[in-house]
């Protein structure tokens, strides 16, 4: 059997590897230079996360891969990611509420797992929720004011939740590792998360005069390694350099 704490660490790593991928995509073409910078160091950010616990698998996994392997020599159907952070960038509505929903999960998550008996994972939670607190408070900041803003700014940033809604559902997906590392104190279960979630962002929807959808219908199979058509082009661009010239060094 293989260390559940892999399974974490790939959650964690992939959810932050994939994000920070498609806000990249935004550097030279957000819709102010403000903007521009500020997403292009949280994918920064994202990205030293991510080696992080992609490096903290490949230790754990003693297969002699690192974390760079790990990013650019897996499948789709090897990543750990939610299906949130996989969906298109569509406009910029979209891409601040993918990334609000994702601050709202990740800064929930990070502050568990900062109290794991796992000394490794406390340690790399803590030095995450550093930069994911300011995420947080940065997304968090902006959908307010959009949200409460012109109506046709109301209107973008409500369509761009209601289409989100169901792929932020895979946040909360258990499975059998989870389980494992739950009992051992590692981690929570990821499905425990979701009243302390919820109940922020309906906090922050009346602040912004959002709705929160009601469907309780979740797209899942992503712990799995089920994912929509969308990571195999994201991965086809991020894997292609190393693919193409394996090995190959600045």
């Amino acid at each position: 059997m293989s260390d559940p704490r892999i399974h974490l660490a790939l959650r964690m790593g992939d959810n932050s590897l994939i994000l920070a991928q498609q806000n990249s995509k935004w550097c030279g073409h957000a819709p102010t230079l403000e903007e521009d910078i500020a997403l292009a160091n949280v994918s920064l950010d994202l990205m030293g996360h991510a080696q992080m616990w992609l490096g903290f698998a490949a230790e754990i996994e003693c297969e002699g891969r690192n974390a760079d392997t790990l990013a650019f020599f897996r499948d789709t159907e090897e990543f750990r990611n939610s299906l949130l952070v996989e969906r298109p960038n569509v406009d910029f509505a979209t891409t601040l509420m993918r990334q609000y929903l994702f601050d709202v999960w990740h800064l929930e998550q990070l502050l568990l797992l900062s109290q794991s008996s796992d000394t490794l994972v406390a340690e790399i939670s803590q030095k995450a929720l550093v930069e994911v607190r300011y995420h947080r408070e940065r997304s968090q900041s902006l959908v307010i004011r959009l949200g409460d803003g012109t109506i046709d700014s109301h209107n973008r940033m409500q369509e761009a939740l209601n289409a989100l809604w169901s792929y932020f559902g895979s946040f909360f997906e258990d499975s059998k590792d989870d389980e494992l590392l739950f009992d051992l104190q590692t981690s929570p279960m990821p499905s425990s998360l979701y009243p302390s979630v919820l109940e922020q962002l309906n906090q922050d929807c009346v602040l912004s005069t959002l709705k929160t959808p009601e469907s309780e219908f979740w797209q899942k199979g992503a712990v799995q390694g089920h994912h929509t058509e969308n990571l195999g082009y994201i991965l086809a661009e991020m894997q292609y350099l190393q693919r193409t010239y394996p090995n190959s060094k600045w």
